[in-house]
């Protein structure tokens, strides 16, 4: 018996002292966000003006949580307000896309807590005075040989060998038309890092190798963005030769 207290007490010593790393929370469906039903989203309109205002908000799983920060709000989703991949480079990449006159983030304070769907972000866009609103998540998964690993998953580092390890984020924008929720259009874009867990050492060392992917991810789908918004904007301009021949011919 007292054998096997000591094991007991040396195995939880041993574990107590292995470093832990909890993979972040999850990305949200965006198409699960639209509040219409599939009849009242086919017949919905765009009545956005262009050149449009942009309002931009990342979005994530309810109770979202990463190695260095936490979101806002719970519901069906809830709200990053804090840049740890993207840059403010990033952004003045998307204004100076063609027909985009400015950009707006979407602050907490224009938000209710309870977040159950894009309404509520679509009020807040409409505060800001914005056109068009833009929502993005990240969708990262942990992978450790074979093993996968769940978002808010806990990995021991000790115990891991020298297996690869790699780590994969498809990273998803969607943008709304602020008055009427006429979806515009859809990017996406996916990265994967590797790496060995003999180099595992910490959390921040697990930790860069994701921001690293999120990073790259988001790089790829800001040159999707550029693409779709061309597509978007290449439409309106069509709609407004239509719209001025319709005219022109009324004279």
């Amino acid at each position: 018996m007292n054998l096997v207290r000591l094991l007991l007490i040396g195995f939880t010593v041993l574990f107590s002292g292995c470093a832990h790393y909890t993979t972040p929370g999850g990305s949200v469906s965006l198409n699960d966000l639209a509040e219409k039903d599939i009849n009242e989203i086919m017949s919905t309109k765009p009545m956005a003006n262009f050149p449009v205002n942009l309002a931009v908000a990342r979005i994530q799983a309810s109770g979202y949580q990463s190695h260095r920060q936490s979101s806002f709000g719970h519901g069906r989703y809830s709200i990053v307000t804090v840049r740890e991949v993207e840059s403010e480079g990033d952004f003045q990449r998307i204004l100076k896309l063609e027909g985009i006159a400015g950009i707006a983030p979407v602050n907490r304070l224009f938000l209710p807590t309870k977040l159950d769907s894009i309404k509520a972000l679509r009020l807040a866009a409409a505060r800001l005075k914005t056109d068009i609103l833009m929502i993005y998540t990240f969708d990262t998964s942990f992978h450790v040989g074979k093993q996968s690993f769940m978002p808010l998953s806990l990995i021991s580092l000790g115990f891991m060998n020298d297996k690869e390890v790699s780590v994969t984020t498809t990273a998803t924008a969607a943008f709304f038309d602020v008055r009427t929720e006429y979806l515009h259009g859809i990017s996406e874009a996916t990265a994967k890092q590797r790496s060995r867990a003999s180099v595992w050492s910490s959390e921040s060392v697990v930790d860069d190798l994701r921001i690293r992917t999120e990073k790259k991810a988001f790089q790829g789908l800001l040159t999707e963005i550029e693409a779709t918004w061309k597509g978007i904007n290449t439409v309106q301009q069509q709609i407004e030769i239509s719209l001025t021949g319709t005219d022109m011919k009324a004279d």
